[in-house]
């Protein structure tokens, strides 16, 4: 089918809920994507950070293909090799929580749901605390009550009432935060890095004050990595690179499943116990093919030295950006980068920007109308990384 007819199909047959671009991709390998007329892009946003290891990763697509033959789905009241496997390495890298548990999930936002039932479960046992605290400009999903934890008006509206018992606070307020704490709270919610925000940096002074101001309350200190997770920030969570005290709870997805759907939440077993039979579960989450393509997703980070590899990419981008900077002071405020996440915030909207790199072969996304987002793939090269920084500038430059 060629792109006329393929939106034809979207137009009589889908919910208006996107603003799509007139592309229609077919193929994806590595770090590019082709379209219905076989033209190539550089995809440098990796399906909002999905595909972080590139399209159709090796490792990734041969473990979906031998597991999809062999068992594709069992609903959680069983037992399967490759959930147990998982746990054990997701659990194995976050050794620091303290006898961690992980829970799986079928996406980010089912994961913060899961985090945000577990403390509230956890805070029944806690002399019945229920409020949780979050960042303003954090995003945490769609669904109800990951979205009543999104500080963002604009995308909450018209969706109200939302849930209650949730705050906000800016970043990097130490003493807002402090205020914000009463004897009904149970969590603080927080990325360490703002990804759809428009990437912002939690400070590891912050990161470190709110472990002591939860440990103060009885109460949870919570990390959504499910963009900043999983080796993008040069280790393999981001709380790790910001030398930032370990969580009680973390939740992750996009990377973890390298294209596949899976989610997945892990917490220190002291709080985990609160989550017991019957309080919570999903159907698909966690299924034999999901946890396939998520261990070959970490032993691809593993084997293939990719946390060195994207500390290495992150440095030459960082001389990348910084140029871009100097050539279009005018036309950029603020770069903003921790690892192979970008945020270049324009002082004028990005949308043409971001247009205009489509047309010219460059695969990004604008987010809060004035910032460029990047989140390349782990196994982009700084070759690619220089394409794509030269793309931007001509689009600024005209």
């Amino acid at each position: 089918m060629n792109l006329s007819e393929i939106q034809d199909l979207y137009s009589k047959h889908l919910i208006g809920n996107y603003t799509r671009l007139p592309v229609a991709f077919v193929r994806g390998e590595g770090c590019y994507l082709w379209d219905t007329a076989g033209k190539r892009y550089l995809d440098l946003i990796a399906g909002l950070g999905v595909d972080g290891l590139g399209h159709c990763s090796p490792r990734v697509v041969a473990a979906v293909q031998k597991q999809a033959a062999t068992l594709l789905h069992l609903h959680n009241n069983y037992y399967w090799e490759p959930q147990a496997r998982l746990a054990q390495a997701l659990c194995g890298k976050l050794s620091s929580m303290n006898d961690p548990r992980a829970f799986f999930c079928n996406s980010g936002t089912e994961a913060a749901e899961a985090a945000i039932k577990l403390a509230r479960l956890y805070g029944k046992q806690q002399g019945g605390k229920w409020k949780l605290i979050s960042l303003s400009n954090g995003f945490h999903g769609r669904t109800y009550a990951a979205l009543s934890a999104t500080g963002q008006p604009s995308l909450q509206k018209n969706c109200e009432p939302l849930l209650p018992g949730f705050t906000h606070v800016p970043l990097n307020d130490i003493g807002a935060l402090e205020r914000a704490f009463d004897d009904q709270t149970i969590g603080f919610m927080v990325e360490p890095v703002l990804g759809e925000g428009g990437i912002f940096v939690c400070s590891p002074e912050y990161l470190q004050a709110a472990r002591k101001i939860c440990d103060k309350h009885g109460a949870l200190l919570m990390y959504d990595e499910v963009q900043c997770g999983m080796g993008r920030t040069g280790d393999y969570f981001a709380f790790q690179t910001l030398n930032a005290p370990p969580p009680d709870v973390i939740w992750l997805a996009k990377l973890l499943g390298g294209g596949f759907p899976i989610g997945a939440m892990v917490a220190r077993n002291s709080v985990a116990q609160a989550m017991v039979p019957g309080t919570h579960g999903t159907t698909f989450g966690g299924n034999p093919t999901a946890c396939a393509a998520a261990l070959a997703v970490m032993e691809t980070i593993d084997a293939d030295g990719l946390i060195a590899r994207t500390r290495a990419s992150a440095a030459h981008l960082a001389k990348g950006l910084e140029a871009l900077r100097a050539k279009h002071s005018q036309k950029i405020k603020e770069i903003r980068q921790l690892g192979l996440m970008v945020g270049i915030d324009l002082t004028f909207p990005g949308k043409p920007i971001f247009q205009r790199c489509l047309e010219l072969g460059l695969v990004i996304n604008v987010t809060h109308e004035t910032t460029l987002r990047m989140l390349p793939a782990l196994i982009v090269t700084n070759e690619q990384l220089d394409e794509g920084l030269a793309i931007v500038s001509k689009a600024l430059a005209e």
